[in-house]
Order: C-alpha cells, then sequence, then structure tokens
C-alpha cells in the first residue's frame, strides 16, 4: 500500500509541470489567429506600396482619433507595413507575411510541423538576400530593399565594392540553389538538352510541312477538302428528311475537279441608294443663329491691357568672374574627398545657377549628395540644393544662389509666347525656371493645388499671380472665383471684380469671405452645386464639363430641361491653417470631399497655409492635392510634409519655391505681382459693364444652427431645466455635455439645445466650438423662465 501511494504523488507530481505540447483545440485557435494575422500583414504591405506617401502624417499617431490613415489596415497597418517595409527589409518583407501563413496553415489542419522549421529558416535568408539585392536600386525607390537592406548593401560595398557586392550575391544565389533546391550543372545541362531535342523535332515537322508540293496543295484543295464536306452531313439526325437528301450519294470529287462549269451565270449588282439625312432640330438652330456665345452678354467686355503691369527690368546678367569662382570652389571641394569631375556647365537662371557636373567613372552619387553642407560652406552661399542625378539627363546639379537676384515680372510671364499660346482650359504662369523659361501649367489637370510656406515668403503674392493668369485668360462667363481670406486684408482688392468675376452665396453681404461660419456655409454650398452639375452631365450624358459646354454650345441641350452653360469655379483659401483651428472636420470634409469628386464638373481648389504642420495638412487633404507649391520652410520636417521630401528648407525666399505635381520637384522663381498692380487691373475690369449681381451659389443652411421650432411650453422636453441646470453650473453649452450627465442620445441632446437657444439661455451654433452660455447663475436661470413663460 505504501509503494502504491508514492506512485501515486510521483504521478500527481508530474502532471503539475508545464509543457508547451498544444491539444488539437490549441492548434486550431492558434492556426486561425495566424492565417487571418498573415494574410492581414498581406493585405496592410499591399495597400502600404499604393498609399504610403499618403500616409506619413498618421504614423505613430494612434491616440489622436480625428486623423485617418488610407491604408486598408487604417494606423495599425500603416504602421506595421512602415516598420516591415520601409524601415526594414522592403519588397522582401512579403515573405514574413507570407511564413507566418503557411505557419497558420500547417497548424490549423494538423500537419507536420517538422518542416516548418526549414520554411521559417531558409525563409528568412531568402529575404536578408532580396533585401540586400534590392538595395542596388534603392536610391531610386527607398520601398524596393528598404531601410536594411541599402545599409547593408551600402556597407558591403565599403568593403568590397559595387562588383565584389555582385560576386558575393551571386555565390550565396548559387549556394541556395544547390543546398536547398538541389540543383546541380547535370540537371541544367539535361534540362537544355530535351528542351533542345523538342525544338529539334518540332522543326523537322514543320519542314515536312513547308516541303509539300504545289501539286499536293491543289489536290488537297480539290479531292481532300469535298470529302471532308461529304463527312460533315453525317452528324445530322437521320430522321431529318433535308438530311437524309444530303446524305444522298453525290458526283466524285474527281469528277467535280475535272469538269469546268458548263456556262458563266452573271450577276447583276445593285446598291441600295441611303437615305437622306435630314438636320436635326440643334444643327438647324446653329445653322440659323451660329453656336451659343457664353460672353454674349459681356460682348464688349475688354481683357486687361499689359501695360498695368509694371515692368522691372528683370534682364539676366551673367557676371563671369561670379560663374568661374563658384566653378573652382565646386571643383576644389570635391578634390578634397577625392572626387574628379570630366564636365561641368552653368546654366544662369533669374536667381539660382545650376551647375551640372559629369562624375568620372566610379564616383557614386551618394558621396557627391551627402557633401552639400561642404558645398554651402565652401560658396558662402545660403541655398544651395542638390538634385543627384537630375531626371532624365544623367548628370548631377548643384544649384548656387546668384548674389545679384533678378526680379521676374507678372508682364513678362503673360507676354511670353508660351502663355498668350497656351491651349489649356485654365492656364496658370507661375514664374520662371532655372533655365529662365516661362512656367505655365495647366489648373484643370492638376487638378488642385496645395501651397505653403513661412510668413513673408511670398504665398500670397504667388496666389495674385494665380489670379491675374486668370484674369489675362478667361472671360467673365467663363470662369468663377470663391475667395476665402480670414486674414481680411490680402484679397480685398478683388472686391471691385465681385459682378465680374465672383461667387457667392445669395443674399450674403461682401463676396470676398472672412467669417468662417459663412466659409462653412460656402463650402456646403459648393457641394451641392457640385451633386447638381453631376445630375447635369448624368442628363446629358457628358463625361466632364468640357464635353458637356462643348455640346451646350452646339445647342444639343435644352434650357428648358435645366441645362445652363457651367463656368469654371476656382476656390482660393489664404490661409487654411486658421479654418482647420477654428472649425476643424466641418471644414476639411466638404473641402476633401470638393477635392476627391469635383475635378470632373470644373470645380477645382487652391489653397495655401503657412503652418505646413500634420494637422493642418493630414493625409486626406495631401492625397487629394497632387500638385503642391513650397516656399521657403524653417524646417526639414515642414517640407517633408509638404513635398513629401526635403528642399524647401533649402530655398532663399523671396519667392523662390519647388512645384511638383506628384513626379519630380521643379524650382521656380514666383513672377512678382505688387498690390498697386493688382489694384490697376481689378479697377480696369469693374470699370466695365458687369452682370447685375455675382455669381449665385446655392442655398445652404445648416442643419445644426438652431431653428427655433420648439418654444411652445408643451413642447419642451421633460428634462429642459434639468438639462438648463447642467448648462448653467458648467457654463458650456453642448450636445456631448447633456449626453454624458443626462445619459442621453445625440439626437434628443441636439433637440434639448434647439430648445435652449430658444429659451435664450445658449447662444447660437459656433462651428465645432460649444455654444456661448448667456445665463451665468441658477437666480438669472428662474428669472428668465419665469418672465418668458410662453416660451
Amino acid at each position: 500500500m505504501a509503494k502504491k501511494k508514492a506512485k501515486t504523488k510521483k504521478t500527481a507530481k508530474k502532471s503539475r509541470n508545464f509543457s508547451l505540447k498544444l491539444d488539437r483545440q490549441q492548434k486550431v485557435v492558434l492556426g486561425s489567429f495566424l492565417m487571418l494575422f498573415g494574410l492581414g500583414l498581406s493585405v496592410a504591405f499591399i495597400s502600404f506600396l499604393f498609399n504610403w506617401q499618403a500616409d506619413q502624417s498618421v504614423l505613430n499617431e494612434f491616440a489622436n482619433r480625428e486623423i485617418e490613415a488610407h491604408n486598408w489596415l487604417s494606423k495599425f497597418g500603416a504602421n506595421v507595413s512602415n516598420f516591415f517595409i520601409y524601415q526594414g527589409f522592403g519588397l522582401a518583407a512579403f515573405s514574413i507575411a507570407f511564413l507566418i501563413l503557411l505557419s497558420g496553415i500547417y497548424l490549423f489542419f494538423g500537419f507536420n510541423s517538422s518542416n516548418l522549421r526549414k520554411f521559417w529558416f531558409w525563409g528568412i535568408l531568402v529575404m536578408i538576400w532580396l533585401s540586400v539585392f534590392l538595395g542596388f536600386f534603392a536610391e531610386n525607390n527607398a520601398l524596393l530593399g528598404g531601410r536594411i537592406g541599402f545599409e547593408t548593401n551600402d556597407f558591403i560595398q565599403d568593403y568590397l565594392g559595387f562588383f565584389g557586392t555582385v560576386l558575393l550575391m551571386l555565390f550565396l544565389f548559387i549556394a541556395y540553389l544547390a543546398i536547398r533546391l538541389k540543383v546541380t550543372p547535370e540537371m541544367v545541362g539535361t534540362y537544355f538538352k530535351s528542351g533542345k531535342k523538342e525544338l529539334k523535332d518540332a522543326m523537322e515537322e514543320h519542314q515536312s510541312n513547308i516541303s509539300e508540293t504545289d501539286e499536293e496543295k491543289d489536290w488537297k484543295e480539290t479531292v481532300v477538302k469535298p470529302k471532308v464536306e461529304e463527312e460533315k452531313p453525317q452528324s445530322v439526325d437521320l430522321s431529318d428528311e433535308k438530311a437524309k437528301k444530303k446524305k444522298e450519294p453525290s458526283p466524285s470529287p474527281k469528277m467535280e475537279v475535272t469538269t469546268p462549269p458548263e456556262e458563266d451565270v452573271t450577276m447583276e449588282v445593285e446598291a441600295a441608294p441611303e437615305e437622306e439625312e435630314e438636320d436635326n432640330l440643334s444643327n438647324k438652330l446653329v445653322k440659323d443663329f451660329g453656336e451659343f456665345d457664353p460672353t454674349l452678354e459681356l460682348k464688349k467686355y475688354k481683357f486687361p491691357t499689359i501695360e498695368l503691369l509694371k515692368d522691372y527690368g528683370g534682364t539676366i546678367t551673367i557676371d563671369q568672374e561670379e560663374l568661374e569662382e563658384n566653378k573652382n570652389r565646386i571643383v576644389e571641394t570635391l578634390k578634397n574627398y577625392k572626387i574628379e569631375i570630366a564636365q561641368i556647365k552653368a546654366t544662369v537662371g533669374p536667381t539660382v545657377t545650376l551647375y551640372e557636373i559629369v562624375p568620372e567613372a566610379g564616383i557614386r552619387i551618394s558621396k557627391i549628395k551627402n557633401l552639400e553642407d561642404d558645398i554651402a560652406l565652401s560658396l558662402s552661399a545660403l541655398g544651395i540644393r542638390i538634385i543627384a542625378p537630375i531626371p532624365g539627363r544623367g548628370t548631377i546639379g548643384i544649384e548656387v544662389p546668384n548674389k545679384n537676384a533678378s526680379i521676374v515680372s507678372m508682364r513678362s510671364v503673360i507676354a511670353s509666347a508660351k502663355f498668350q499660346n497656351a491651349e489649356m482650359e485654365l492656364p496658370l504662369a507661375l514664374g520662371k525656371t532655372i533655365s529662365n523659361e516661362t512656367f505655365v501649367v495647366d489648373l484643370a489637370k492638376m487638378p488642385h493645388m496645395l501651397m505653403a510656406g513661412a510668413t513673408g515668403q511670398g504665398k500670397s503674392v504667388g496666389l495674385n499671380a494665380i489670379l491675374t493668369s486668370l484674369l489675362y485668360s478667361k472671360h467673365p462667363a467663363e470662369v468663377k472665383f470663391v475667395l476665402v481670406d480670414p486674414k481680411k486684408v490680402e484679397l480685398t482688392l478683388f472686391n471691385k471684380i465681385e459682378r465680374h468675376y465672383l461667387a457667392k452665396l445669395p443674399d450674403s453681404g461682401d463676396a470676398i469671405i472672412t467669417d468662417n461660419t459663412k466659409v462653412i456655409n460656402t463650402l456646403n454650398s459648393l457641394c451641392i452645386e457640385m451633386d447638381n452639375r453631376y445630375d447635369m452631365l448624368k442628363n446629358a450624358m457628358c463625361r466632364n464639363i468640357k464635353e458637356y459646354n462643348t455640346k451646350f454650345k452646339a445647342r444639343k441641350l435644352n434650357p428648358n430641361d435645366g441645362h445652363k452653360f457651367l463656368p469654371y469655379i476656382v476656390l482660393v483659401v489664404d490661409e487654411f491653417a486658421d479654418l482647420i483651428m477654428t472649425a476643424g472636420k466641418e471644414v476639411e470634409t466638404p473641402i476633401a470631399r470638393l477635392a476627391q469628386l469635383a475635378r470632373a464638373i470644373g470645380i477645382h481648389l487652391i489653397i495655401a497655409t503657412q503652418r505646413p504642420s500634420v494637422n493642418v495638412i493630414t493625409g486626406i487633404i495631401k492625397a487629394n492635392f497632387p500638385a503642391r507649391v513650397a516656399f521657403r520652410v524653417t524646417s526639414k520636417i515642414d517640407s517633408r510634409t509638404i513635398l513629401d521630401s526635403q528642399g524647401a528648407d533649402q530655398l532663399i525666399g523671396r519667392g523662390d519655391m519647388l512645384f511638383t505635381q506628384g513626379n519630380e520637384l521643379k524650382r521656380l522663381q514666383c513672377a512678382f505681382v505688387d498690390t498697386p498692380e493688382v489694384d490697376k487691373i481689378t479697377e480696369f475690369i469693374g470699370s466695365q459693364k458687369a452682370y447685375p449681381d455675382a455669381h449665385q451659389l446655392p442655398a445652404y443652411e445648416s442643419e445644426e444652427s438652431g431653428t427655433g421650432v420648439d418654444i411652445d411650453v408643451s413642447e419642451r422636453d421633460k428634462l429642459f431645466r434639468d438639462a438648463a441646470e447642467v448648462i448653467v453650473t458648467h457654463q458650456q453649452g453642448s450636445a456631448s455635455l447633456l449626453q454624458r450627465k443626462l445619459k442621453l442620445g445625440y439626437n434628443r441632446a441636439g433637440r434639448i439645445i434647439d430648445q435652449l437657444e430658444a429659451a435664450g439661455i445658449v447662444g447660437p451654433f459656433e462651428g465645432s466650438k460649444a455654444r456661448q452660455v448667456l445665463v451665468t447663475d441658477f437666480a438669472a436661470l428662474d428669472q428668465l423662465l419665469n418672465e418668458k413663460p410662453d416660451n
């Protein structure tokens, strides 16, 4: 008995030991998790390849719920993809997702998991090899090899050089084929021999087909073909009488070949006459009255003359001594770091000179790019920028500011042939390039522009240049402006052209919008206008505004059906950061909706801000504004926020800017147009005959502005008094406060807020801010409610 007890105790002690072995149920649970997790990683990685630039602003922003990510797995997908792909192994990181998914499949279906160790071992080795291999090309695309692949490749090249690194990678590839895949030279030779034999057999068969004589071909065409035609009726049902007739024996093929036709049968050909086309109503109207002319109401309108713009005499003078001095310093600085130059060329621009250099063979581009600060020090210049390499040229560019900069006048770019002959819907003359060429782009193709930069670096001048370009190129019937100016001083000069070019809400005062509440209403009104225009395009069966207006001018659309000529609408916001700070989502949501959908119907956005931070220029805004203009900023972080790359922090200011439309960066000198020039232009336009009023946008009333309908005591909520006391106690008039304190739903809390506004306890709706509480204490509340028993 004593022995049995001892065995029992020993067994019980063993059962309490910890075991890592999983039972079947645990394997199913863990396997399903790993399968779905691996699948989720794959989805996040794929989405990251398309949305990684737009999601840069949401990285490490888990706490902020207002920021949204474009990744299909939201912020988690963006962050984990950035960790594994951008910061990790690049495209090779897909191996991790595959290995996790494979592990889940093995556990879920109960396969022998001993092979998983081999898969993980070789999978990780392949991932590292592929990441280092793609590191050769990672300078042009950071997603290929990731940071680990690029740095590892760069480290190996420092010791083995480029050719040595290639040999090492080739050796590792051969080792993998031999050890893992069991591939030997004999196997490769056998494979090619078998392939060569198959190719030889195919060639012999083809040669035998070609060697047929002309007599054999004739025999096949005359004898074999009729036999095939005779055999076809055999598949027809024998019960069919017609088929039986076809089955009856016919003359032999040989007789058909040798017997020529006994007589020629003539065939008479008669072409049916085409019906005469009758002119439809639209063609008749065009013949009688001509195409519809949208400019007819202001037929005598005269465009502003070029003399209204000032000529600053910005002729570029080439200082040969300065060019030679800069060249010598660049060459000397590079020689100090053992970098020889084979060729150098200088292109003089209005404010910056571009020095294009061709290094000697074997010089790595990254070494030259790392010397940016050293070259700036040797030249004693601010704003040195290195482009390595220059796209499409095969050279390295070094941009050096000129000691004596030239002013690019608005007159010079407006008078240029490139602007005058531009066949664009909305041409913008932004300035001149480094090579002193006028830079003209089409706003309709951008389709929206984001402009940012520090205070005093040229944003307002840039907006004036854009508006001036459109005033010099488009008739008042063809384009309308919606101007938003929270500063109240930048765009006020354009009030003079209100009845020519501006658009506003019905029954509103000034066309220049300065009040944030009116901004919200105007943006929502533009959304209504967008929806209305899409309905018109749908009824007209057109895809965009250009096709629609062409059809309307040809009188193919009836105005009685609600059709009309549609002018382009350009929304200009001078300080976007102020709107985001005061109104937040109420401004960002309609702007994002317009940016996503309004391109086809001719509504285009130009947004400027002096605060390029991620909470102002969010991922949603950046994703829908591919055209970016960056003036000088104070930090590389701001530059990356605007352009997704550095460079704006190295500009010299005073209109020096970088422009991108989703591809390469272009450095421009913004055209300068002063306030007196804008005043003269608007005065010239405003003195002419105008429309009766500004262009009317659809009316819009905020749903949360407080209607004041619940003014009867009998219609008040049962918790009206309690809600009023809560509001007065906390001195905060918001529906969310009532939801928390009184445990109400959103709709009921909103109705009570409207009743409190009607009773005079809280003020009107003020965007995202809480309403103002008009009652200070309970005594004043009792007095207010007793004095207004009918409320």
